[in-house]
């Protein structure tokens, strides 16, 4: 498991993440959530050493974060920031591979190719692995960002934002992924996500985040609930059940 304490990140005197502590459960999909400068990606950012504590630790699997060397680090998590933006001519299957890295340095083996088939096939891309980044959908973009993650074959898997800027469709394919590699893989997936909805179909756990502090961290029918909601975003929830699914109605 992921043990966060008492961490806190300040950018000048503004406290950004404020005395959080948590402890992530494996084998879950954990949801933050929370409006925007909630601190939700600085809290990702600080958990995966993409980001500098201030003070506070993060313990992972039983070891200090920063006691962790890089090549260890990144076969233990994976992690995919909200923006991806690359600049070269690459096919899926190559951006697949770049998964492979922290275990083939750049020398892929058997080993190595089982593992990028593998996430193909489970990310449904096998029908465009030869096509270019540049030719393809947001939906289809993100698939291939997610596989390359799913390639990398880590235990932990990090995601900020991964629905951002896809439609209905796309965003339920991958939020139905992601269930599937917790369920059927036994991966930890932890992603910060704006939608209420999708996170209360989807999510294992919920933290809520306001103003950098922890509201609420819990079970999502524990969190998916009107008092919580509408003192984190500060509007009228109302909650639904609807094929036995939690569902915030906010207009």
């Amino acid at each position: 498991m992921i043990e966060v304490k008492n961490i806190k990140k300040k950018y000048g005197s503004k406290s950004v993440v404020d005395d959080v502590s948590i402890t992530i459960k494996k084998g879950k999909i954990t949801s933050f959530i929370g409006p925007n400068g909630a601190g939700k990606s600085t809290l990702l950012g600080m958990i995966t050493r993409l980001i500098k504590q201030d003070s506070g630790q993060v313990i992972i699997e039983g070891v200090k974060l920063e006691d962790w060397k890089s090549d260890d680090l990144a076969k233990k998590i994976a992690i995919l920031k909200q923006s991806n933006h690359l600049d070269i001519k690459l096919s899926v299957k190559d951006l697949v591979a770049f998964g492979r890295y922290p275990h083939s340095k750049g020398r892929l083996n058997e080993t190595d190719r089982i593992k990028i088939d593998q996430a193909l096939n489970y990310m449904e891309l096998d029908s465009i692995k030869d096509k270019f980044l540049d030719e393809l959908s947001g939906g289809q973009k993100q698939r291939a960002f997610i596989g390359m993650i799913l390639a990398q074959d880590s235990e932990y898997i990090f995601l900020d934002e991964p629905l951002n800027n896809l439609d209905m469709k796309h965003s339920v394919q991958i939020m139905r992924t992601l269930k599937r590699i917790t369920h059927e893989l036994g991966k930890t997936v932890v992603l910060v996500i704006h939608d209420i909805n999708f996170a209360s179909c989807y999510s294992d756990e919920i933290l809520a985040l306001q103003e950098g502090k922890v509201i609420a961290y819990d079970r999502t029918d524990t969190i998916i609930n009107e008092d919580i909601l509408c003192k984190m975003y500060d509007i009228e929830f109302n909650i639904q059940t609807i094929n036995d699914q939690k569902i915030c109605v906010y207009y």
